[in-house]
């Protein structure tokens, strides 16, 4: 996946742009030099036993661990505004579109195991590609701290995510067409 320019582009701007900016130095190791390995080294590695499969195992889990901290350094901070995250709402619209289970195709696939699937699919099970999503059927799972580390409509993130979402689910190609487009304008 890390030869697919565009998650390419995602991972390189969510980490180092996004997220680097509310890191703590530990003083042990630098946080720069060991999010360029993981990017640069690890990632890329074809020998690296990992599936797409696997890492979307449990992402209702994954998801605030994530992203979750990064989202409240921003609201506390004085100096850098939540509104200005592009990559971490889109992530997280991803993420309610892959609940869908429907790729980008059209074609239904089976999800990968996670505790909270058939909770979280409750909030799209309605929803169908080409059609315009209600986004008001989203707010419980987006106000759902427990996954995202955060009340998405409390730190002003909920619209956006709503957007991205509407984009993404806008008929076949259309993740290849949000992704591409949210990745090279970040």
């Amino acid at each position: 996946e890390m030869k697919d320019k565009d998650l390419a582009a995602l991972v390189h701007k969510v980490g180092p742009v996004e997220g680097m900016p509310v890191v703590t130095d530990p003083k042990i190791l630098s946080p720069k030099a060991f999010v360029d390995e993981v990017i640069n080294v690890r990632l890329p590695n074809p020998f690296m036993p990992d599936t797409p499969q696997r890492i979307a195992c449990d992402t209702s889990q994954k998801v605030g661990i994530r992203f979750g901290e990064t989202i409240k350094a921003y609201i506390a901070s004085d100096t850098l505004d939540v509104n200005d995250l592009k990559l971490i709402p889109l992530v997280h619209a991803g993420w309610l579109r892959y609940l869908m289970a429907v790729d980008d195709n059209g074609e239904a696939f089976e999800p990968s195991p996670d505790p909270l699937l058939a909770t979280a699919q409750e909030y799209v099970k309605d929803m169908k590609l080409g059609e315009t999503p209600d986004c008001t059927k989203l707010e419980g799972l987006l106000r759902n701290a427990t996954i995202f580390g955060v009340d998405l409509v409390e730190a002003g993130l909920s619209d956006k995510v709503c957007a991205y979402f509407t984009e993404l689910t806008a008929g076949p190609g259309a993740v290849r067409k949000t992704l591409h487009k949210y990745v090279t304008e970040a």
